[in-house]
């Protein structure tokens, strides 16, 4: 239940399309529901201007298809991350409308329209091919929030003209996410070259001396470039819903 349908809702009730005790029943799980296994927040795109978001990691099959059942029953968009190809085969044949990225480990189910509701574009900067899974992560994720999306793929500093020949590209996004492993330089690089948030992806990848992410963690947290701010390692979906905050108050 988002803002727009609650709209309408009640615009029916006023006009007389639509009985208050057939509006109380559509309004009944408002808050959340009970699903047994989970407690699904039907609330939250109304509190937080996006739906809630299923965790696929850690999750059964059958809990997954029962908490998708339960969302689409509310006629709303549904978006799983971290979903791996196995999972994702059985529930593509339950939801044949779902789509699967098999990059960023995504399962977006739309049964709506999504509205775009930014300002600007979101530009998502990867550093290399292999933190792409993050990057795909993002892109779904803003996406499927909303949002214009511009991916530019394998910039990282060790060949930094690849990503100074698409200076004019950074300049004209309204936010960048700049997803990057092993030392995790390329953050402070964009920082210095625009005048829009930057939100930074430390990734896993990296050798040994990159302490799976941390390394690259810290030399984010570490950047002497202004206005770029951090999520956490390999958080492609954190990166996309703080983007997609600021780029609607720029909206507005």
């Amino acid at each position: 239940m988002d803002e727009k349908t609650l709209t309408a809702l009640l615009e029916s009730v006023k006009g007389g399309s639509l009985d208050i005790t057939a509006a109380v029943q559509k309004l009944r799980d408002l808050p959340f529901e009970d699903a047994g296994i989970a407690q699904i927040d039907h609330h939250r795109a109304l509190r937080q201007g996006v739906p809630e978001v299923i965790f696929g990691e850690g999750k059964t099959l059958e809990q997954l298809q029962h908490i998708i059942e339960r969302m689409t029953k509310k006629d709303g968009n549904v978006l799983v991350t971290r979903l791996s190809a196995e999972k994702a085969q059985p529930l593509l044949a339950a939801f044949p409308q779902a789509e699967y990225d098999a990059t960023a480990r995504t399962l977006l189910l739309a049964l709506k329209p999504i509205e775009n509701r930014g300002r600007g574009s979101i530009l998502i900067v990867c550093a290399g091919t292999s933190d792409l899974p993050v990057a795909r992560e993002a892109a779904v994720t803003a996406r499927a929030f909303g949002n214009t999306v511009v991916e530019l793929a394998d910039v990282g500093v060790a060949g930094i003209h690849r990503l100074l020949a698409r200076t004019e590209q950074l300049r004209e996004a309204a936010v960048i996410i700049v997803v990057a492993g092993m030392e995790g330089a390329l953050p402070s690089v964009v920082g210095g070259l625009v005048a829009v948030p930057v939100i930074a992806v430390p990734t896993s990848i990296g050798y040994g001396a990159a302490f799976g992410g941390i390394a690259a963690l810290l030399g984010m947290l570490n950047s002497c470039a202004g206005g770029v701010t951090v999520v956490n390692i390999d958080n492609g979906f954190g990166a996309a819903f703080a983007a997609t905050r600021i780029n609607r108050q720029t909206a507005s």
